[in-house]
């Protein structure tokens, strides 16, 4: 196998093993599932297109901040639309309210009072970690859900390691008052 068929073996490896994260910070920050899906594919063709040839230990920073900026652009432009179209958000905003047969526990399933509490309680950490400052979001994702290290995070934000952790102290500390003793969040 050549280099260059190597190189987009590992580059389709390294995409599938970081979409499913991608897509999950997407949709807490746009919180459209498709609007998701469509962000991370463009950040996949951007960080294939234009540094597939580098070395793959590059790769998921430079992913991780293609996909911030996506959103970051897909914000902006939700702005921008919904003060242009501003009747039109007032009409919609009712279909994205939970249904009270969604609500409903099946209790033919074992469990699903279990699970329906459980799915509430990720719904209520979702919101507020979508209700975080854009920085504040980002260090949290990064840190606690990538898994990865302070400089890392550093790389991806394009900050120093210091302001990396004053944005995860404040995300945490804002969590901790919005979500109170239920969610323990530990780094």
């Amino acid at each position: 196998m050549s280099d260059e068929a190597s190189s987009a073996a590992q580059l389709d490896v390294f995409l599938a093993g970081a979409q499913a994260r991608a897509v999950r910070v997407a949709e807490i920050a746009t919180r459209s599932r498709d609007d998701a899906l469509d962000i991370v594919q463009d950040a996949m063709l951007h960080l294939a297109r234009a540094y597939g040839r580098r070395p793959a230990a590059e790769w998921p920073p430079l992913f991780h901040r293609i996909v911030e900026n996506k959103i970051r652009d897909f914000q902006r432009r939700q702005t921008v639309r919904n003060r242009v179209f501003f009747w039109r958000t007032a009409q919609t905003d009712d279909l994205d309210e939970p249904q009270l047969e969604d609500l409903t526990p099946d209790l033919s399933v074992p469990d699903a009072t279990e699970r329906l509490m459980q799915a509430e309680a990720l719904q209520r950490l979702e919101r507020a970690i979508a209700a975080l400052p854009d920085r504040q979001r980002q260090a949290f994702v990064l840190r606690v859900w990538d898994g990865m290290s302070t400089e890392e995070a550093a790389t991806v934000m394009g900050c120093s390691d210091g302001s990396v952790k004053t944005h995860l102290s404040r995300a945490l500390l804002a969590l901790r008052t919005k979500l109170g003793a239920a969610w323990s969040l530990e780094t």
